[in-house]
Parts: structure tokens; C-alpha cells; sequence
């Protein structure tokens, strides 16, 4: 990655010009750079898919602090928001914490309750948990279900039951000990598992869930095929929820905002969440922040700050 000058955002009727203080990174930022996950058509191509910052226009708003879900273009002094993916920043939050929030918290109330309706006490598996989604994951299904397993590197563990998780289990022994270790954490079987990880799961989880469980994916970061149980999967009425967030559309992702910010973005101002900022870095030292996510060095979320 390189800084370069681009051309000032061009606005379209609705939209938000917003100088960027936090920009927050991605998986999908790496996949990006490596020419695998090319940005939706009429989107920058500059990286970056979410962002917290000050609008300059239209006039009438012109001050506000907000944070925004964005197609890309988030690695920049300037940002181009379409209004409806764009939320007040919570009370006493910096703009780095802000920018920590919309892609990690957005995606995890798509995925657990939007399309995973999630319901009070049943028990809930989160891959990757210690990751920027995954700790948003805990900290929404905490106080919801009744068992909260996460997977993570044991170095993590500690972290992830700081943010929700009832159990823990290493993210090594998933495919060989996912369902002993949810049955002796629950008594029973999974009812929802969010599967940020990919291929690699798929078996186990699939032999975790119970009874009309549902399998949320959005990752194929450990592999994109694997053997389905198609026995289990009539037998026990199985959902598998393929989902992303990027790829939706305006009036999509602006539904999803209205509803997060109405039942949930009140809970930051109160305590009950929080974004979880792990470190950042200035914006010339992109490539830096990268190999720090890359490496899996953090817990949360990295922010790069102009």
C-alpha cells in the first residue's frame, strides 16, 4: 500500500462528506489488498469500510460527529457517506472508538439477531470471538443466551469471557471437540453459531447444532468447501445463513442501521457495550496496521488516525 493524492469525493443526493478522524480496519481490507475482494461497482477503490469523523457537508449539518458504514474509502481525510449508513457517536466515545463500531457491531446484529434471531436462553457458539466482530458478538449475546461459547487461541480466553463468553474452548480443538464442549457447557445442543472462520468448522458445527439450529456463515478465511452432513441437516432441520454485509445495498444497509441504532446504539451511552480498541496507528503506517491484524496480534479492533 501506498498514500497517494485522489480526487475529493463526489457527492450523490443523500450523501455525507465527512473528514475522516478514525478509520476502522477489516479482514476483508486485507482480502482487498491482495485483489480478493474487489469493492461493490460505483464504489472508491481506496480501502477502508468504515470510518468515525466530522460532517463538512451538506451545510445544514455541518459539526456533527458521526460514524459511518461505508463501501470503501475509508482510508482517506474525506469520506463519502451515504446518510443512511450514518450514526450519532455515542456519548464520551473518541472518534477512534467510534470508529471501531459500525462494521464489527453492524455485522454481529445481522448475523445473531436479524438473521440468526437469537432469543433469550438459548445457547450461542461464536468462532474467532476474540476478533473485532467476535468481541462485538459476545458483549450482544451476553444477557440474551443462557450459554455463550466461544472459540479462540487460549491466549484470548480471558479476554472473551471478559465480553460475554461463558465458556471457551481453543480454536484448535473445534473440529475434533466443538460438540462434547457445548453439550458439557449447556446440557444440550447449539441453537445458534456464528462462523466467522470458514470451511474448516462446517463439519463440526453442523454435528453441534440442535434441533432447528441455525448456522450463520460470513468468513471464508479458513477455506470455502467442505463435507456437509446432509443427514443432519434434514434430520435436525438445520438453517446455513451464507451472509455479507459489504455487498448489500443502500436501502439494505441503511434498515440494518435503523434497526441497530434503535434497539441496541443507546446501550453504549449506558455502559452495557462498548467497542473494544485494541491499538492504532496513523494512517502512513497502513501497511504496519495490516501485519498487525494479519499476525492475529490483537484483541478487537485496530483504528488508523490521520
Amino acid at each position: 500500500m501506498e498514500l497517494a493524492e485522489v480526487p475529493e469525493p463526489e457527492l450523490r443526493p443523500g450523501d455525507l462528506l465527512v473528514q475522516v478522524r478514525g478509520a476502522g480496519l477489516n479482514r476483508a481490507d486485507l482480502l482487498q489488498r491482495m485483489g480478493r475482494y474487489p469493492p461493490p461497482p460505483g464504489e472508491p477503490e481506496t480501502i477502508g469500510m468504515e470510518i468515525a469523523g466530522e460532517v463538512l457537508q451538506p451545510t445544514a449539518r455541518r459539526g456533527e460527529k458521526v460514524m459511518a458504514l461505508l463501501g470503501g474509502g475509508g482510508y482517506a481525510e474525506r469520506a463519502r457517506v451515504p446518510a443512511g449508513q450514518a450514526m450519532p457517536i455515542p456519548a464520551g466515545l473518541s472518534f477512534a472508538e467510534a470508529a471501531a463500531i459500525p462494521e464489527a457491531f453492524l455485522t454481529a446484529w445481522l448475523n445473531l439477531m436479524m438473521l440468526g434471531r437469537l432469543a433469550p436462553g438459548e445457547v450461542a457458539v461464536v468462532h474467532a470471538a476474540a476478533s473485532g466482530v467476535g468481541t462485538a458478538a459476545l458483549q450482544l449475546c451476553r444477557g440474551v443466551a443462557s450459554v455463550v461459547l466461544a472459540t479462540a487461541s487460549p491466549s484470548k480466553h480471558e479476554a472473551c469471557k471478559k465480553f460475554g463468553a461463558t465458556h471457551v474452548l481453543a480454536r484448535d480443538e473445534v473440529p475434533e471437540k466443538l460438540e462434547g464442549a457445548v453439550k458439557a457447557a449447556a446440557g444440550r445442543s447449539a441453537d445458534l453459531i456464528f462462523n466467522m472462520v470458514g470451511a474448516t468448522c462446517l463439519e463440526a458445527d453442523v454435528a453441534a447444532l440442535g434441533l432447528q439450529g441455525r448456522l450463520c456463515c460470513i468468513s471464508t478465511m479458513s477455506g470455502a468447501k467442505a463435507t456437509l452432513d446432509m443427514n443432519a441437516l434434514l434430520y435436525k432441520r438445520l438453517s446455513i445463513l451464507g451472509s455479507t454485509l459489504r455487498t448489500r445495498s443502500a436501502a439494505q444497509k441503511a434498515k440494518l442501521v435503523r434497526d441497530f441504532s434503535e434497539k441496541a446504539l443507546p446501550r453504549f451511552a449506558k455502559g452495557d457495550l462498548r467497542p473494544v480498541l485494541a491499538r492504532t496507528y496513523p494512517l502512513a503506517e497502513a501497511q504496519r496496521a495490516h501485519e498487525a491484524l494479519s499476525r492475529n496480534e490483537v484483541v478487537g479492533k485496530i483504528v488508523l488516525e490521520p
